[in-house]
């Protein structure tokens, strides 16, 4: 749920933290204890070696994946997806995992969809998947219906954005509608597809899978190449390798700046140690608390509501809130908010593709 979601505008103390948990606790509600086992999620953290990652040695972590990230990227797209799938050959197994994202245009502009979206090209074991990710102007989540007046646009131009990567990438998919939404068949029933990131109006990503590891390396390089050339943000991500493997895969393209990502399992009461353990930089994420709004708004929407705790840069504590919908009208969403939590929060909607 990136769409509707609000931050604390100031930096807290974990004692600050754990006193917003009895103010929720006093509404009614059930958030997390200092002492209840929770799973921590650590994303962006910068390291200079894969060996960084054994300061998480005194918690159980999942979903290990070391991040390459090319900043300013101007290279041959095929030359670099070559590199780390020739890596990956080398070691894959059944538990390993690697990808390369790399931004895309759609050939015309829309009003619906932003210009840039995105791509993974992948390979895990025995096959290798091309996920396309379009960007939407504005999110309006399943159920809703402020932009009900507008859905023949809406289900066009989703139409039409798959189309134009579809195209590109010369795949068997076929895009239609259904009952006011788009949905994509592929013409191979043999293989698995994938359709995810719904809103009101259809899927955001599907994902084509292929048993030929070769099959997407040169159909992945026509779709970077509508980029136009233009300096890149591109990520590579490594999941299950070991430290060896991912020395090799360092040396694909030197120079890229290195990042953790993962789960961590833990009280929530050491949050602030797993926080000390990423410094100087990094951030994690935990659930402290989730509920249905109804629970407090009787006579508004159903809604579905998270309240989380991110830990900063710094040491310092942040707290979010996101909703699936919004339970009451637009006007009077930050007030609410900021009554749940009493603190002011600010608007802040994530990126789609980090």
């Amino acid at each position: 749920m990136r769409e509707r979601r609000w931050e604390s505008r100031s930096a807290l103390t974990f004692p600050d933290v754990l006193a917003l948990g009895e103010r929720l606790a006093s509404l009614g509600l059930k958030p997390a204890t200092p002492d209840k086992d929770i799973i921590c999620y650590i994303e962006e953290w910068p390291v200079s070696a894969p060996q960084a990652i054994e300061r998480l040695d005194p918690w159980t972590t999942e979903e290990v994946t070391l991040v390459h990230i090319h900043e300013g990227w101007r290279g041959d797209f095929f030359l670099l997806s070559g590199g780390y799938h020739t890596v990956y050959q080398r070691h894959q197994s059944v538990g390993t995992y690697c990808s390369v994202s790399h931004p895309w245009k759609i050939a015309e502009t829309l009003q619906t969809l932003g210009p840039v979206s995105m791509f993974w090209l992948g390979f895990r074991h025995a096959h290798s998947f091309i996920r396309v990710r379009l960007h939407t102007t504005e999110v309006v989540t399943p159920r809703e219906t402020r932009a009900d007046d507008r859905r023949d646009l809406w289900v066009d131009e989703r139409r039409r954005g798959f189309v134009s990567a579809i195209k590109v990438l010369n795949l068997p998919i076929e895009p239609d509608v259904e009952h006011g939404s788009l949905v994509l068949r592929p013409f191979v029933q043999k293989v698995p597809f994938f359709c995810s990131w719904p809103d009101a109006f259809g899927p955001c990503q599907f994902e084509f899978n292929s048993p030929d590891p070769f099959e997407f390396l040169v159909p992945a390089s026509r779709l970077a190449a509508t980029y136009g050339g233009e300096p890149a943000a591109v990520r590579a991500y490594l999941t299950g390798f070991s430290e060896s493997a991912l020395e090799e895969f360092q040396a694909v393209e030197p120079g890229a700046r290195c990042a953790y990502r993962c789960s961590a399992h833990c009280p929530m009461g050491e949050l602030p140690d797993i926080l000390h353990a990423i410094a100087p930089a990094g951030r994690l994420y935990a659930t402290l608390c989730e509920f249905q709004t109804q629970s407090l708004l009787p006579d508004g929407a159903d809604a579905w509501a998270i309240v989380g705790i991110m830990g900063m840069e710094g040491g310092g504590f942040q707290i979010e809130v996101r909703l699936n919908r919004a339970p009451l009208p637009e006007n009077e969403m930050v007030g609410w908010v900021e009554t749940l939590l009493g603190m002011p929060v600010t608007y802040a909607l994530l990126p789609p593709f980090v």
